[in-house]
């Protein structure tokens, strides 16, 4: 027997949802649009149930949509549908951010500043996707900070309820990451200060900013149909 660990059909299925929603969030498979089975399962080539399990995962994160009898659809929320979930989120945020100021450690600190140092760096060349990753990976660790697990299961959740609409927000932004970044130095320093009211309220900015970036583009998509 060599000494080869096999890939579980779970870990598969959460390879094939890595794949998809990459394509989801970068506009390869756009919203509204099917996704039959069997062409994709060929296409990526693997079997028909990991495929099945990575769209459950997808439909989880309300980036797919699967009835009884049909093909899988990619998604299509309406502005306000995302507007609602963004508020909530930016609740969740704002609540992490006094949590934070509480409990984080000198080593989580440490993190969540190289994190944006990290950001910094990559700014000026850093693909959508790459950039926008980086982000949510800052804005994660600070929620994870608070040691809060009915917290961090929550925010987990609403992430990825509304992960597609805060990359259009950030893809958007790609010739304005300045802000981003300034947004990010005043949850730092809100941190570094231990002051809840700074970092709550710049996390909360931070997600408003976005429901008006995302209105921006659905109104510029319906300009252009």
């Amino acid at each position: 027997m060599l000494g080869i660990q096999t890939i579980s059909r779970q870990r598969l299925g959460d390879k094939i949802a890595d794949v998809l929603r990459n394509q989801i969030l970068l506009g390869e498979m756009n919203p509204g649009s099917n996704i039959p089975e069997r062409e994709t399962a060929e296409a990526l080539g693997v079997s028909r149930t990991p495929l099945r399990e990575a769209l459950l995962i997808l439909e989880g994160e309300g980036l797919v949509i699967m009835a009884p009898a049909k093909s899988p659809v990619v998604a299509n929320p309406t502005v306000n549908e995302i507007t609602q979930l963004i508020l909530v989120q930016s609740a969740l945020e704002g609540l992490a951010g006094e949590c934070a100021c509480e409990v984080i450690t000198t080593d989580e600190l440490d993190r969540v500043q190289s994190m944006h140092q990290g950001l910094i760096a990559i700014a000026d060349q850093a693909e959508a996707l790459d950039f926008f990753s980086a982000d949510m990976a800052f804005h994660e660790a600070i929620v994870a900070a608070t040691k809060n697990l009915p917290l961090i299961k929550t925010h987990a959740q609403y992430n990825s309820r509304v992960w597609r609409a805060r990359f259009m927000s950030s893809r958007r932004r790609v010739k304005k990451r300045s802000i981003t970044l300034q947004e990010h130095a005043n949850i730092v320093e809100g941190l570094v200060l231990r002051d809840k009211d700074q970092t709550s309220a710049a996390l909360q900015q931070h997600l408003r900013d976005a429901i008006t970036n995302i209105a921006t583009v659905f109104a510029n998509q319906e300009n252009q149909e």
